[in-house]
């Protein structure tokens, strides 16, 4: 079980390291979002982090955030983002559950996506995963990141809010992953002015990700601790 008292302490350890790697960047931390990332730890963490008055929640997997979520009260303004790796056969349930999808890479699961939004009533915001490491499976090109996003006109159910970038698995290449990232994000943002959100870092290079432009941050280790295995 996640309490409350202490999803708040690491809260504000969280803070204390934002507002220090936004002092040495000279930025605001109010411009770095946080997303809770409840993956693998029971809806007790998701309460917890809605209690604590985050409002963006990331799951990676359709079954355990849909097994969780029906056992919480969502209050005004809480949103559900989907980080995982989008499958074309779940691309309506997922369009229904969450308000956001920071993963999208390909043009048929966009339509897919959009039809399940329409069907729904709804329009989905989306952030376009954009491969900054070069050893991704997933992730748009970013050469290949501005015909993609024009591409996605055609979805008047999807509403492009930004990008999202996954960091190198060696940590050595995160300064240039990164610095790719911000880079295609300015581009994104001055050809887009409504795409506003980058999501970029995590738990372990958060000061890194703030440094070089993140508007949100992907933490889960660093507010829950570490993760135990969930059933999906």
């Amino acid at each position: 079980m996640i309490r409350s008292s202490g999803l708040k302490t690491a809260l504000a350890a969280v803070r204390a390291r934002i507002d220090a790697a936004c002092k040495h960047a000279g930025r605001n931390p109010s411009d770095v979002a946080i997303l809770a990332v409840t993956k693998g730890f029971p809806e007790t963490a998701v309460e917890a982090a809605l209690d604590a008055g985050l409002a963006d929640i990331g799951e990676n997997y359709y079954q355990e955030a849909d097994a969780k979520f029906r056992l919480v009260r969502w209050p005004a303004g809480a949103r559900r983002h989907f980080i995982g790796r989008l499958q074309r056969n779940k691309a309506r349930r997922i369009a229904v559950l969450f308000d956001v999808v920071q993963t999208l890479d390909d043009l048929e699961i966009a339509g897919a996506l959009d039809r399940a939004a329409a069907a729904a009533g709804k329009v989905l915001d989306v952030l376009i995963q954009v491969n900054v490491t070069g050893d991704e499976r997933q992730g748009v090109a970013p050469d290949l990141l501005s015909d993609f996003v024009n591409l996605l006109s055609q979805h008047p159910h999807l509403r492009v809010r930004g990008m999202m970038a996954m960091g190198p698995k060696e940590r050595a290449k995160a300064e240039d992953a990164f610095a790719r990232g911000a880079s295609c994000f300015e581009r994104m943002r001055s050809a887009h002015p409504r795409a506003t959100i980058l999501s970029m870092g995590m738990s372990d290079d958060l000061e890194l990700a703030v440094a070089l432009g993140s508007t949100m941050l992907r933490l889960g280790t660093a507010l829950f601790g570490p993760r135990a295995p969930v059933s999906r």
